[in-house]
């Protein structure tokens, strides 16, 4: 099988700016001039595998025949504490909480 061609896609410095910014991410420029030929590559890859005829073939979301690979989910009282036992190894608490500090500024 010979090597394809890649697309003649070509980001632009804007490109990659509003990539990093989506990601949020800062970019200084010189990671920029390294990102953006190393994303074209990427982006050309992903139209070449686009220009691939697929008709004929079948829809799949995974290819391993497993239906569920997870286990029940069952309590072991013998791994778990009681609510006074947690309460008692709090360092503070209200009303059968534990208390903790809050993370969000005016958030109720």
């Amino acid at each position: 099988m010979g090597q394809q061609k890649r697309s003649a896609v070509s980001l632009t410095r804007h490109d990659i700016q509003h990539a990093a910014a989506l990601a949020h991410l800062r970019l200084s420029t010189k990671e920029e001039e390294t990102l953006s030929p190393q994303l074209t590559r990427v982006v050309g890859y992903i139209s070449e595998l686009s220009a691939t005829p697929t008709d004929g073939v079948e829809e799949t979301s995974q290819v391993t025949g497993r239906s569920n690979v997870f286990r029940e989910d069952v309590v072991d009282p013998s791994r778990s504490l009681s609510q006074d036992a947690v309460l008692a190894n709090a360092p503070d608490a209200y009303n059968g909480f534990v208390k903790v500090k809050a993370i969000l500024d005016g958030e109720s």
